[in-house]
């Protein structure tokens, strides 16, 4: 389920703690995202620095899954715009 940002960025408080409270823990999952001006990244919740950088997201999404698959958690892959496209559930 994607919560809608509100355009005066009310949600985006919330959103940092939620990353905050899973930094560092079993329950961080890994995302997808836009990385510079044409790669694709794969960040852990509540890091700062991609854990995985590629030209193609197909790789990114690729290396999320393996990730997410090793520390039973979940992939999440973004679309260039930000929003989220496909989840990977790999929690028991």
């Amino acid at each position: 389920m994607e919560k809608k940002k509100n355009d005066n960025g009310s949600n985006h408080g919330e959103r940092d703690e939620y990353f905050k409270e899973r930094a560092g823990t079993d329950d961080a999952r890994f995302h997808v995202v836009p990385h510079d001006e044409e790669g694709w990244a794969v960040k852990t919740e509540g890091e700062d620095e991609p854990g995985y950088t590629s030209d193609s997201k197909s790789e990114a999404v690729k290396e999320a899954k393996r990730m997410a698959e090793e520390a039973e958690t979940m992939a999440i892959i973004h679309d260039e715009d930000g929003k989220i496209e496909e989840q990977h559930n790999y929690q028991e």
